[in-house]
């Protein structure tokens, strides 16, 4: 037995890769590499067993041993990775595979008994937060496709965005991009004509900048091609608020073909004659007088005294958050909504947190801005047990609620069990001042259940365990 190893140890190397060959390039591996034989490890190291690796069973029911596999993984493949031109492979090893060296010269990944549900928990990712990309800032970043059609980015800046319409993506049919940062646009990019190929267009952007004028417009005028467009903008001060007639003259009118039209749009500017003269109780309506009055709505509110919101929307609304609510609002439900901010100068009371809860019955993260307290409001009224008649509003999926810039009636209106349930709410954003008045120094029975489950994380901020 002895000398027929010696006999074949001793056969010429082109004699032993042909016997080698015949065999299963996973079992050469796992047998003669890093074991106590140099020859047959040096054959073994051979670029031959190590360009193409399947990991996949011959019978695809039975997978390789586990203590073969760890093997693969922390001692094999970080010898041959260089050596890696194809991976055959399943979704319970793929990870690990991967993970456990960098494959310089990998061109080719095969995916066996890769199911649909598999592929979605793999390249899915369900966090509205996802890492947005800086194109412009990076110049190693050199791109450009004659078939690419669809697109949906999350970047840094408009820049970014105008990099991605500079002629480099031709065939582009659908563009959807949210912006993360607000920095004025350098103006640097090169501005093509039109774009004929562009039929879907989609920006989103949840906090509030200064280009739409300067930027944002002139781009959509060039989308005259454009078929549905979907815009979340939030601008700053302006000498005009954008309203049903600035989107009829200086949107609709440039994009003939456009049939679906989907917007929310929020103008701040400091119009203390606004606040003076508009009457509170006209705010609230629906749009006439173009195309499309059906399908829109608006509101206005103040948020200081000198400072006005001005929002204009499509119906349904179809967003999943608000940036500004006050006083009055459409009585519509928001029902895609789950983050909403209510601001508004004058108090908020417990009849306008029943329309909350009735209007945004999804809503999971409520802000609420609001310092001015109610007219009435005293510290013994406030503590009084009077409200066993009021209806509850509910919030089923409330999970995050922040009275960090709100009054101490806001406080009580959720702490309040006889005025409102939160049965999910998992943290609570508060001044400590305001949580020891409302619970009367933690003893108040009508706020126990509401609170009881909150542990201080700092001096005003609360979180259940």
């Amino acid at each position: 037995m002895s000398q027929s190893n010696v006999n074949l140890l001793n056969l010429p190397d082109e004699i032993l890769l042909l016997i080698l060959k015949k065999l299963n390039n996973i079992d050469v591996l796992y047998s003669f590499i890093d074991v106590n034989n140099d020859h047959l490890n040096s054959l073994a190291l051979e670029k031959i067993f190590s360009d193409t690796l399947n990991f996949v069973s011959i019978d695809n029911v039975s997978a390789i041993d586990q203590q073969k596999f760890d093997r693969f993984c922390k001692v094999i493949l970080p010898k041959i990775h260089e050596n890696v031109k194809c991976f055959i492979l399943e979704p319970l090893s793929m990870k690990c595979i991967l993970l456990a060296a960098e494959y310089s010269n990998l061109t080719e990944r095969k995916l066996f008994n890769f199911t649909q549900y598999v592929g979605l928990n793999y390249f899915t990712t369900h966090n509205r937060s996802y890492p947005s990309l800086s194109l412009c800032d990076s110049p190693s970043i050199s791109f450009s496709s004659a078939t690419l059609s669809y697109l949906s980015i999350n970047v840094s800046t408009f820049d970014d965005c105008l990099y991605l319409l500079d002629g480099r993506l031709k065939q582009l049919s659908t563009l959807i991009v949210q912006i993360y940062k607000t920095s004025k646009s350098s103006s640097v990019i090169p501005i093509t004509d039109n774009l004929p190929n562009l039929k879907c267009f989609s920006l989103t952007c949840y906090f509030l900048f200064d280009i739409y004028d300067e930027h944002i417009l002139p781009l959509l005028h060039r989308m005259t091609y454009l078929e549905k467009l979907t815009l979340y903008l939030c601008i700053k001060i302006r000498d005009r608020f954008i309203d049903c007639f600035h989107l009829q003259n200086e949107i609709l009118l440039y994009m003939p073909r456009l049939h679906l039209f989907t917007f929310y749009i929020s103008t701040y500017d400091r119009a203390a004659d606004l606040f003076c003269f508009v009457p509170r109780q006209d705010i609230q309506r629906i749009d006439a007088n173009i195309g499309h009055e059906k399908y829109m709505a608006n509101m206005i509110n103040y948020i200081s005294i000198d400072e006005t919101v001005f929002s204009i929307f499509s119906l349904p609304f179809a967003f999943h958050r608000i940036r500004a609510v006050g006083n009055i609002f459409p009585d519509i439900v928001f029902k895609f909504v789950t983050i909403l901010v209510v601001h508004d100068i004058f108090p908020f009371n417990h009849e306008f947190f029943l329309r909350v809860s009735r209007s945004f019955s999804l809503l999971q993260t409520l802000h609420v801005v609001n310092l001015i307290l109610q007219s009435s409001c005293d510290i013994n009224s406030l503590l009084s047990n009077d409200s066993q008649s009021c209806s509850i509003a509910k919030y089923p999926h409330l999970t995050t609620f922040n009275v960090r810039r709100g009054n101490i009636n806001n406080v009580e209106e959720f702490l309040n069990e006889t005025k409102t349930s939160a049965p999910c709410l998992t943290k609570l954003m508060i001044k400590y001042s305001d949580l020891r008045i409302v619970t009367n120094n933690f003893t108040r029975e009508e706020t126990r259940h509401n609170s009881h489950k909150c542990s201080m994380e700092d001096d005003r901020t609360f979180e259940a365990p």
